[in-house]
């Protein structure tokens, strides 16, 4: 059965200077199941009417991270780190392929499903750790699309941003979504095509991840420029 959970954003890194809105509403999740490889949990993005998402990054100011409390991501041999590894047309000789971890904007598969096509790029990203279901990190890298890509562009006020099937997890909280814990930056376009960007934001994971990672130390105010 698939759940819905729409949570806020904690602890984005301050910066000096003035804070100004962007379209940037938080995380929300998709809980498809356990297909028989571990629970499969989709990641969007939320965010404001007419608004997109250009670029997932890590930096120097921001790190990026997503990993599992207490278990490992299931990756599929004849799959990828990116939504472009993924062809639908072997989904029916290996079935459990649909449900490999990875990183997209928008698209699920390596036909662009639900759009014509998929543009995804990724630069400057060590995924050794993460092909082997290990934490995805980067404090210099990206996955991205360019402006023009219509993968960018929020769907029903989101934009997915990854796959994640979990095994072994901890349960943290009886959701599944409890499981997967990080901290990424984004930039986009807001709906007057004005660049925006939100550094270090990370989701609320259950309170079992909560003292795993220690934020109530980490918790700061929401960056907006």
């Amino acid at each position: 059965m698939r759940a819905t959970i729409t949570l806020g954003a904690l602890g984005a890194i301050a910066l000096a200077g003035a804070a100004q809105a962007t379209p940037f509403q938080g995380f929300s999740f998709d809980s498809m199941g356990n297909m028989g490889d571990g629970e499969t949990i989709r990641m969007y993005v939320d965010l404001d009417a007419g608004s997109r998402i250009d670029a997932v990054f890590g930096n120097s100011v921001g790190d990026l991270s997503i990993q599992v409390n207490g278990g490992s991501f299931f990756q599929h041999a004849l799959g990828g780190p990116t939504s472009t590894a993924i062809n639908s047309a072997f989904f029916p000789l290996a079935p459990s392929l649909e449900w490999d971890s990875y990183v997209t904007i928008g698209a699920l598969y390596a036909d662009g499903t639900p759009f014509g096509n998929n543009a995804l790029l990724d630069i400057g990203i060590d995924w050794t750790s993460f092909n082997s279901g290990g934490e995805l990190a980067t404090n210099n890298g990206s996955w991205f699309v360019t402006p023009v890509d219509a993968q960018g562009a929020e769907q029903g006020g989101r934009v997915l941003i990854g796959q994640f099937t979990v095994i072994g997890g901890a349960g943290a909280g009886g959701e599944a979504f409890g499981d997967l814990i990080g901290q990424i930056s984004l930039q986009g376009k807001d709906s007057n095509g004005d660049t925006w960007q939100e550094l270090g934001v990370t989701w609320v994971p259950a309170p079992g991840a909560m003292a795993l990672l220690g934020l109530a130390g980490l918790a700061g105010r929401r960056r907006r420029r």
